[in-house]
C-alpha cells in the first residue's frame, strides 16, 4: 500500500505540474494519473487500497467540504433562498428530462434504461466544484452576490436528489415500483442532517470555550484533529440510520463548520488554513483515485452516439440552471458561470456508474460506457471552464471572505497557537 501511495503522490503531482504549465487545471493531470495507475491500464495500484478507494475518497471530500463550511457566511447563505433550492434539484431533473426524451433515439435503449442512465448522470461533482468555490471565496470573486455560496450550497443537495432518483429508478427497472417515501425523504435528509450539523457544531463551540476559560488551552492542529473526528463521526451516522431515517452527513459535516465559523470567526479561519494544508494531499488522492475508477475501456465502446447524448444533455442541464437563476439580481456573466460549474461530473457517476452492470440490469454496460465517457469530458471541461473563465465573468469585491472574516473578528475566539 505504501508503495501505491506514494506512485499516487509523486505522479499526481508531477502530472499535476505538467498540466498547470500547459494552463490546464491540475485535476486533468490527477485524473489521468488515475487512468494510468489504476488496474485497467498498468495496474500499478495495490488491490488493498482500490478494497477502501471509496473510503479513501469520501474522507478527501470531508476535508474540502469542511474547508467550505469554515469559510460560508450564513448571513451571505441567506442572500441565495429561492435559486438555491432551485439548483438543488431542477438543473438535474432537466438532463434526466433529456435523457428520458432522446436516449431512446439516440442509444436506442428503453425509457426505463435512459430514466437509470439520467440518474447516474445527473449529479454534479462537489469534488470538482467546491474546491473551486472556496477559492472565489477567498479571492472575492462573485461574493458581493453570493454566487459561490449558491453554487456551493446547490451541488451539495443536489446528489442526494440524484441519488434518491436513481435508487427509485433502478428498483422499478428490476421490476419493482416507485416508492413515494423516497422523495418524501429528500427534505427529511436535508433538514435532519442541517440539524445535527448545527447541534454538533454549537457543542464543540462551548467545548472549546470551556476549554479555553479553565485554562486547558487546546492547539489549532488538535482542534482541526477534534473537528475532523466528528465529521467523520457525522457520516458515520448517516449509516447508522440507514434503514431509519434519511440524514445528509455530508450537509452535517458543512452545516457543523457553518455554526463553528458563526461562533468563533477567528478560530474558524485558522481552522480553514490548517485544512487547507491537509486539502493539498487529499485533492491528489480524491482525484487520483477518482481516476483509478474509471475503465478506459468502456469508452471505446461507447462511440460518438453517447458524446452526443453527454453533451446533448449538458444542454439541457443548462436550460435547468438558467431557469433556477430567472428573476435574480445575477447579470448575463454571472448566469452563464453558474451554468459553467454545473457542468462536470466525476465522483457520484465513479460511485454509481457499475451498479447497473452489477445489478445484472440490461442496459448496465451501455451506462458504465457513459458515466465513465461522462467523467472523461464533463470534469475538464468544468474545471477548464471555471478556472479561464472566472475573471472575466465575476465581479471581485474590494474586500476578500477572509479578510471580512478577519475584520469581523472578536478580540477573543480561543487559542492562537499552532
Amino acid at each position: 500500500m505504501l508503495t501505491s501511495l506514494s506512485f499516487i503522490f509523486l505522479a499526481g503531482l508531477a502530472l499535476a505540474a505538467v498540466c498547470k504549465r500547459l494552463k490546464l487545471p491540475r485535476i486533468i493531470g490527477m485524473l489521468i494519473t488515475g487512468i494510468l495507475l489504476g488496474s485497467y491500464v498498468l495496474n500499478l495500484l495495490d488491490p488493498s487500497i482500490l478494497s477502501i478507494s471509496a473510503d479513501l475518497r469520501q474522507m478527501a471530500l470531508i476535508i474540502i467540504l469542511l474547508r467550505a463550511g469554515l469559510s460560508l457566511d450564513l448571513a451571505d447563505l441567506k442572500k441565495v433562498g429561492r435559486p438555491a433550492v432551485m439548483m438543488s434539484c431542477v438543473p438535474a431533473s432537466f438532463e434526466i428530462l433529456g435523457f428520458l426524451l432522446l436516449a431512446p433515439v439516440i442509444l436506442g435503449i428503453t425509457r426505463m434504461d435512459a430514466a437509470v442512465m439520467g440518474a447516474v448522470l445527473g449529479a454534479v461533482s462537489p469534488a470538482v466544484v467546491i474546491p473551486r468555490m472556496v477559492q472565489l471565496m477567498d479571492e472575492g470573486y462573485g461574493t458581493d452576490k453570493s454566487i459561490p455560496q449558491l453554487i456551493m450550497a446547490g451541488a451539495s443537495c443536489d446528489d442526494i436528489f440524484v441519488i434518491v432518483l436513481f435508487s427509485t429508478f433502478v428498483a422499478m427497472a428490476q421490476g419493482g415500483t416507485a416508492n413515494g417515501m423516497d422523495f418524501v425523504n429528500i427534505p427529511v435528509s436535508v433538514l435532519l442532517g442541517i440539524a445535527l450539523g448545527a447541534a454538533a457544531g454549537y457543542c464543540m463551540n462551548l467545548f472549546f470555550e470551556a476549554a479555553y476559560a479553565s485554562g486547558n488551552y487546546i492547539r489549532n492542529s488538535m482542534k482541526a484533529v477534534i473537528v475532523l473526528g466528528v465529521s467523520f463521526l457525522l457520516m458515520a451516522v448517516e449509516t447508522w440510520l440507514n434503514g431509519i431515517v434519511s440524514l445528509s452527513g455530508l450537509l452535517a459535516v458543512v452545516s457543523m463548520a457553518c455554526v463553528l465559523n458563526r461562533k468563533s470567526p477567528a478560530v474558524s479561519k485558522r481552522l480553514s488554513e490548517k485544512f487547507g494544508k491537509l486539502w493539498i494531499a487529499a485533492e491528489v488522492l480524491l482525484f487520483v483515485l477518482v481516476g483509478a475508477a474509471v475503465d478506459i475501456r468502456y469508452t471505446l465502446n461507447a462511440g460518438f452516439p453517447a458524446v452526443l447524448m453527454i453533451l446533448t444533455a449538458l444542454v439541457f442541464r443548462s436550460l435547468g440552471v438558467s431557469l433556477c437563476l430567472m428573476g435574480t439580481a445575477l447579470n448575463r456573466k454571472e448566469r452563464l458561470f453558474c451554468i459553467i460549474a454545473y457542468l462536470p461530473k466525476a465522483t457520484v457517476q465513479a460511485a454509481i456508474g457499475s451498479v447497473p452492470l452489477a445489478l445484472g440490469l440490461p442496459c448496465g454496460q451501455l451506462v458504465l460506457c457513459v458515466a465513465v465517457l461522462s467523467i472523461l469530458i464533463t470534469a475538464p471541461l468544468g474545471a477548464v471552464g471555471m478556472d479561464l473563465t472566472f475573471r472575466k465573468l465575476l465581479k471581485k469585491e474590494e474586500h476578500s471572505m477572509a479578510d471580512r472574516q478577519e475584520d469581523s473578528a472578536p478580540p477573543f475566539t480561543g487559542s492562537t497557537s499552532a
